[in-house]
């Protein structure tokens, strides 16, 4: 077995064997880019669906489990198939989950030949069909909420520049769909979803304003795409008010057992880049459950999925990705990420040795940090809690392993993960403990051109712990709530109230949890004005 994580206070000594690192700087008021979340594709026509207990490994956020918060799956062009991954998408939901969907091709009565290159059947979307393909993501949009599942966002097409088998679009045609047709659907557009981030394909949206208008989120793949071309600096001149979001992609190969070690850590590192680097706000798998993948064909979690597990259980939706000195040593790799108080900090030792890294956490009096541990031996294991002085540790990174903390800014950290609540929901206990001076609320909204989601983190600012609690609001005029997250939501007209679940009723003095909830609106995107916890009034921050 390999050497423990030893965690101690700053001032510790080194062992003679450990290599030294600089100090790992987290700056929780430096905030870079919101995660939307983790995931991966689930495509049952191709590959069979995930079976019950494998869509709770995949997105449950308990021991054992990977944490995914996103699910991507396709968007079939016969509509008589639209369900064939509906339960894994409901059961995705229930447990968190946001849900995007990506089309191969058309409809067949939408297609056409022509001859490209040395390929003579290549097809495309015909131009007199680019409304009526509109219409047919809209259809699929509405067909998934009318069965339980509002899509987060529905992409154009699935690499349109890499389609010998499905169907090929021009970035000018790209542009032209999106500046004439995508403003009539009902949900987010993703797009380019270029094969390999080529920004040939996606620098003509950001560069036409009408087009860019009618997208929400570009999307890319990674498939052979260079670290030196992760960044994008178009994108941060031009893509204000848009996501980033990594759509697809398995690393290094689909051709080696995503047990074999320690080339696992080359996903733990493609994550960190694609975070650091490049900035995306979601890093999507391709197949969720492959010999190759985050699941073995087993329903185990694979090495491979431990990296991923690494980030998706603990970086959830809605955590802002904040400074941190991102390569403190040869081989080390450092991100973290805060929500509330709550900062987490992920770190990938590649190199043959034990580090000792010492780790800073700005303007934090946190007192103890948690971690979970990856090695040759053992995937994700809990290593129990440390004492902490003055906001830093110095911790001993065993050769080729990841580890993840979870501390706060000021005094204990968040509890662990918590194992996934059940499908019907416990009774939630009895409100009690004194809130004190009452509860700090943040409410961020994304809103788009009919719908928005909020996210909602609850502080508990008071000296005793709440044991269970009720969340009143009333939403502005012209907006309807239609589905949520991590609470239980009941409706009175414009009054929403949210009860907590199984897994986050108890909300100790200074801890944070994360709510949310997706909704529409007629044009109004004002926030509400004002909440109650328990009963008592909130501050909103």
């Amino acid at each position: 077995m390999g050497a423990l994580p030893v965690l101690t206070a700053a001032a510790s000594v080194v062992g003679a064997s450990e290599a030294v690192a600089a100090t790992a700087v987290i700056d929780p008021a430096a905030q870079r880019q919101t995660i939307r979340g983790f995931g991966g594709m689930a495509h049952a026509a191709w590959i069979g669906d995930l079976t019950a207990a494998q869509r709770d490994t995949a997105f449950g956020t308990g021991e054992g489990r990977l944490g995914f918060s996103v699910l991507r799956i396709p968007v079939l062009e016969n509509q008589a198939d639209w369900s064939r991954d509906l339960a894994t998408a409901r059961r995705a939901v229930e447990l968190g989950a946001t849900v995007i969907a990506s089309p191969w091709n058309p409809p067949a009565s939408m297609v056409e030949t022509f001859v490209r290159g040395s390929q003579t059947n290549a097809r495309r979307l015909r131009y007199n069909a680019y409304g009526a393909y509109a219409q047919h993501l809209n259809n699929f949009t509405t067909h998934m909420r009318n069965n339980g599942v509002n899509l987060y966002g529905i992409s154009v097409q699935n690499e349109p520049d890499y389609a010998q088998d499905w169907t090929w679009w021009t970035p000018a045609e790209m542009v032209r769909f999106l500046r004439e047709n995508a403003g009539s659907i009902s949900t987010r557009v993703i797009a380019p979803e270029s094969f390999q981030y080529l920004k040939n394909m996606s620098d003509p949206i950001l560069n036409d304003s009408a087009a860019l208008a009618n997208v929400d989120i570009l999307g890319a793949h990674l498939y052979g795409t260079s670290y030196a071309n992760f960044p994008y600096p178009l994108f941060k001149q031009r893509g204000a008010g848009k996501e980033l979001w990594m759509t697809e992609v398995y690393y290094p190969n689909s051709s080696d057992s995503a047990d074999l070690w320690p080339q696992a850590l080359d996903v733990g590192e493609h994550i960190h880049r694609a975070m650091v680097d490049a900035e995306f706000q979601a890093y999507i798998w391709w197949y969720i459950r492959r010999s190759y993948g985050p699941m073995r064909e087993d329903g185990q979690v694979s090495k491979r999925g431990a990296m991923m597990a690494h980030f998706a259980r603990f970086v959830r939706p809605g955590y802002v990705r904040i400074d941190a000195t991102a390569n403190p040593a040869s081989n080390v790799y450092v991100s973290a990420y805060r929500s509330g108080s709550t900062v987490v900090i992920v770190a990938i030792n590649k190199g043959t040795s034990a580090v000792s890294q010492q780790f800073t956490l700005s303007g934090s009096t946190a007192s103890s940090a948690s971690s979970w541990l990856t090695d040759a031996s053992r995937n994700v294991a809990p290593q129990g809690s440390t004492s902490m002085s003055n906001g830093s540790l110095t911790a001993t990174l065993p050769a080729r392993s990841v580890t993840t903390f979870v501390t706060s800014l000021g005094g204990n950290p968040s509890p662990s993960p918590s194992p996934t609540p059940p499908i019907t929901p416990s009774p939630s206990p009895s409100p009690s403990g004194s809130p004190g001076t009452g509860p700090r609320l943040a409410y961020t909204m994304n809103a788009w051109n009919n719908g928005f989601t909020a996210n909602i983190n609850i502080t508990n600012t008071g000296t005793s712990t709440i044991n269970g609690w009720t969340l009143v609001f009333a939403l502005p005029s012209g907006q309807s709530l239609t589905s949520g997250w991590n609470a239980t939501y009941t409706t009175s007209g414009a009054q929403i109230t949210a009860r907590n679940v199984g897994h986050n009723g108890t909300l100790a003095p200074g801890a944070t949890i994360e709510i949310g909830f997706q909704a529409t609106h007629t044009g109004n995107t004002a926030e509400p004005t004002a909440f109650t916890l328990n009963g008592i009034p909130c501050t909103v921050v």
